[in-house]
């Protein structure tokens, strides 16, 4: 069944060029939007559009956004995907490590989003969903400062554009997804069921999540089932922030 609102539309999903973006992407494509994917690399994906895109680099951001706009048409479902995450203790991390994640996982979502917005005006309507972090919420528990604080950033940014941007009609939600399987967690275990023991035993569902559940919370938010729902971070961590 296809959601209201998406089918249609055009969407970017950022850092589309593998695991859970590329999936955000492909289910996007089956729900019948115009989807587009970016990435540092073009990525390729069946009946997606492809788009080189440095979320950090604002040069790079607008030539993706008007390669875009070109082919498919104005931005209207935006998902702020595009993260990196280095894992160190605290004393460790130097400045030039800190700032890249800040660079990519937080200015990055703030470049994509202000140059929607022109667009998502003049089209009247507009659905941005930041893929935040439990970490951001919680703490990671992986000893990942810089990822945390940006992933809080994150959510912070989504509740103050919401707050700016309702008056055009645009919406603004997050998820906080716990542990998901991908290359970004590759070292816990390659599917949810087999995270280690130390991981599940902190999540009431005990294990990770499975494909396809992230995407059905960012398709909720996007779509026309939540169309009086703005500034708001939806946890799908499987219980892991109320422990």
């Amino acid at each position: 069944m296809r959601l209201n609102g998406i089918e249609g539309r055009v969407a970017l999903v950022t850092g589309a060029g593998r695991g859970i973006g590329r999936c955000i992407a492909e289910t996007l494509r089956d729900q019948g939007a115009r989807t587009a994917a970016g990435d540092l690399e073009t990525p390729t994906v069946p009946d997606v559009f492809g788009v080189a895109l440095d979320v950090s680099d604002e040069q790079s951001v607008e030539r993706a956004f008007d390669e875009i706009e070109r082919e498919l048409g104005i931005v209207e479902l935006l998902v702020l995907n595009a993260g990196i995450m280095v894992s160190q203790p605290f004393p460790e991390v130097t400045v030039d490590v800190w700032s890249r994640q800040l660079e990519v996982n937080l200015t990055g979502a703030f470049l994509c989003a202000r140059r929607a917005l022109p667009g998502m005006v003049g089209a009247g309507s507009g659905s941005i969903v930041a893929v935040g972090s439990s970490a951001g919420k919680t703490g990671g528990g992986v000893a990942a400062a810089a990822y945390s604080a940006s992933k809080a950033g994150l959510m912070g940014l989504t509740r103050e554009l919401a707050s700016q941007w309702g008056r055009y009609e645009i919406r603004v939600n997050a998820v906080a997804p716990g542990f998901f399987a991908s290359e970004m967690t590759a070292e816990l275990g390659p599917d949810a069921d087999s995270f280690p023991d130390w991981l599940t035993a902190q999540t009431p569902l005990q294990r990770g999540g499975r494909p396809g559940e992230l995407d059905e919370a960012i398709l909720f938010l996007l779509g026309g089932a939540s169309s009086f729902v703005t500034g708001h971070v939806l946890t799908v961590d499987g219980g892991l922030a109320v422990r």
